[in-house]
């Protein structure tokens, strides 16, 4: 036996221990962290030192701690476990593998725990009752695959059952090794009563020496059998669908960047996510910061991938149509290293592509996107595709003719890969020349903007787009400070410069909500007063009906759609969210003392302007709106005038 075999086996059977197994892309060793327990209750009581001196931490952050943002979650009670280190070793990849247990874990009773007519009920239900009524712009909705695998007969002890989950846990790690590719971690967790094995294609969040880094992936191609061809991937990266999902993602992660970053974020790519059974497309954003990683780590739970957008709206959404706590699924694994500078880095990947193990019952969770056209068995298959590269990942069915892990890294490729066609690259980059240079470019401080030493409060009506906009708000010289809507004052209000009243999800008519009634309040007192007022989406569509211009439902939504829209003169590209709109006469421009920009031949109004005011359905501050800083700079100056 090796002495990593010996290890292994030592950490097996010693059912109190636990530890961590981590491989990283392309290393050619695999991390092993040992250490005691300690389940703590908020991210800030995450202990990243002792007697005052800094120490590696590695943390599993369940779904329920986005409860600390103020959103709604169900709570399970799955536990914020850390793993407070006391040894981290480096083991070589060929000696693991060959260390590691490899015989076959049959599933029994497997199957999804809700059917797929359920499934598809539940995806028709949301597009309708969320999407369709303005609730936001994207849902993911999981369910579960699940499985009881053999850990003994009553006559073994429990310590036999639980070394034999153990041992069920390392012999999928080793198949995630060896035929697994692509993946950001492979790792398995292995601590009393909760495993998790995985691999996880996606660094949700990535603090290192003061820069910030996420990873936004969306898209979903599944492999056809036989393997990708260069045909079926330029297909998939056609669809108008999948691309749309990357850039709300891109949109919503960019809207926590904004939120830790000083530089608001920028962004790079895109490029191919190429694993075993499916390909993805990703973007890469990158920011300063000086926050304590735990408060980044806050600020940005939970990647918009395995929730949706608006974010808080999207837990909302996700309490209400999800039967089951998500447990771990869509949190995160967070590794937090001492640095040189006193402090602490972290790396986060997102806990997906995760198999979890308890009592003998395996857990499988996927989801869906679910945007404005999906089709309901379309995203039925789309779990199915999600559960199988897992399952196949780790040997519970077939696997197919895929390339395997390599051992040596001397032996020759065979295979090239798509990414490198000259098409394939082609088409992705050509997905650039939609977006706004703004955040593909290094932006400026703004000190000497054109707005450079005046001040605005942008009132945040539960849609951190807010976050964005104030960054480009900075950008042109503004002093901005983004205030909830249930926490800004009239005297908040009656005091500032310029007033944003901004966007947010539902129906700008319902006044019998608390933040619609609020937002409609601010928005009168300030037009009241004649002071300068930007309005932007669901407070531009309250103010036009306060102007006295009919809302109506869009009779298909407008969820990150980008448009080219007159706006007083000038045609601009923006990108919009919006499922209601104002709406006048076709030809209509002006509404009393209001100056309108109408669509010619729907009526549907795209911005408006007067004395003391401007507005904007669409989002200017969205990666979607090339045309968006231009266009913001232009309706401050008319707001102000």
């Amino acid at each position: 036996m090796t002495d990593t075999a010996a290890l292994l086996a030592e950490l097996v059977h010693d059912t109190d221990a636990s530890f961590v197994l981590i491989a990283r892309d392309g290393a050619e060793s695999v991390e092993l962290l040992t250490g005691d327990i300690e389940d703590v209750e908020l991210l800030a009581d995450i202990p990243l030192t002792v007697n005052g001196t800094p120490r590696e931490v590695f943390a599993m952050v369940p779904y329920r701690q986005v409860r600390e943002r103020g959103f709604e979650a169900q709570d399970d009670g799955a536990p914020l476990r850390c793993l407070l280190v006391d040894r981290h070793e480096y083991l070589p990849l060929e000696g693991m593998l060959s260390a590691l247990p490899q015989d076959a874990v049959p599933l029994k009773d497997a199957g999804f725990d809700i059917s797929d007519e359920d499934y598809a009920e539940v995806v028709t239900r949301v597009i309708a009752d969320e999407i369709g009524r303005g609730e936001g712009a994207n849902f993911v909705i999981r369910r579960d695959y699940t499985a009881t695998i053999d850990t003994g007969s009553a006559e073994h002890t429990t310590a036999e059952r639980t070394a034999a989950e153990r041992t069920t846990a390392l012999t999928w790690f080793r198949a995630l090794l060896e035929h697994e590719r692509g993946a950001y971690w492979t790792f398995a967790v292995i601590t009393p009563g909760h495993i998790a094995v995985g691999a996880s294609p996606e660094a949700h969040v990535v603090a290192r020496d003061g820069i910030v880094t996420m990873n936004p992936i969306s898209g979903t191609f599944r492999h056809p059998a036989g393997g990708a061809t260069k045909e079926t991937l330029v297909e998939f990266l056609s669809s108008t669908k999948e691309t749309e999902e990357l850039f709300m993602v891109v949109d919503e992660e960019l809207k926590m960047m904004s939120a830790v970053c000083s530089d608001g974020g920028r962004i790079t790519g895109p490029h191919l996510k190429q694993m075993s059974r499916l390909t993805h497309t990703e973007y890469m954003l990158r920011g300063r910061s000086r926050l304590d990683p735990r408060d980044i780590l806050r600020e940005t739970m939970f990647a918009p991938t395995v929730t949706g957008s608006p974010m808080q709206n999207a837990c909302a959404v996700i309490r209400r149509h999800e039967a089951k706590p998500r447990g771990y699924y869509s949190g995160v694994a967070a590794l937090f290293t001492p640095n040189d500078h006193g402090g602490h880095d972290v790396d986060a990947p997102i806990l997906i592509r995760t198999v979890y193990l308890e009592n003998g019952q395996l857990r499988v969770p996927v989801g869906a996107t679910l945007v404005r056209h999906s089709d309901p068995y379309g995203e039925v298959s789309e779990t199915h595709g999600k559960a199988a590269g897992v399952l196949g990942a780790i040997g519970a069915i077939a696997r197919d003719d895929v390339a395997t892990t390599k051992t040596d890294p001397d032996e020759p490729g065979t295979e090239t890969s798509l990414a490198d066609d000259a098409e394939v690259s082609a088409l992705l980059a050509s997905r650039n020349s939609r977006l706004a240079e703004f955040w593909l470019n290094p932006q400026e401080d703004g000190t000497a903007g054109p707005f450079a030493g005046r001040s605005a409060l942008v009132v945040d009506a539960e849609d951190r787009f807010t976050t964005m906009l104030a960054h480009q708000l900075h950008h042109l010289g503004l002093d901005a400070k983004i205030v909830p809507w249930n926490e800004v004052t009239d005297a908040d209000i009656d005091a500032t410069e310029l007033l944003i009243a901004g966007p947010g999800p539902g129906d700008p008519r319902d006044a019998a909500t608390p933040r619609i009634a609020r937002m409609r309040e601010i928005v009168a007192r300030r037009l009241a007063e004649g002071a300068p007022l930007l309005a932007v989406c669901l407070s531009h569509q309250i103010l036009a009906d306060q102007l006295g211009i009919e809302l109506a439902p869009l009779s298909t939504p407008h969820q990150g759609l980008q448009k080219v829209v007159p706006v007083f003169g000038e045609d601009a590209s923006i990108g919009f969210y919006n499922t209601f709109t104002a709406r006048v006469s076709p030809g209509t421009t002006t509404v009393g003392a209001a100056e309108v920009s109408a669509d010619v031949a729907t009526g549907d109004v795209y911005a408006m302007r007067g004395k003391g005011f401007s507005s904007v359905q669409g989002h200017l501050e969205s990666i979607l709106s090339r045309d968006g800083i231009r266009t913001l700079e232009r309706l401050i100056r008319d707001a102000v005038a």
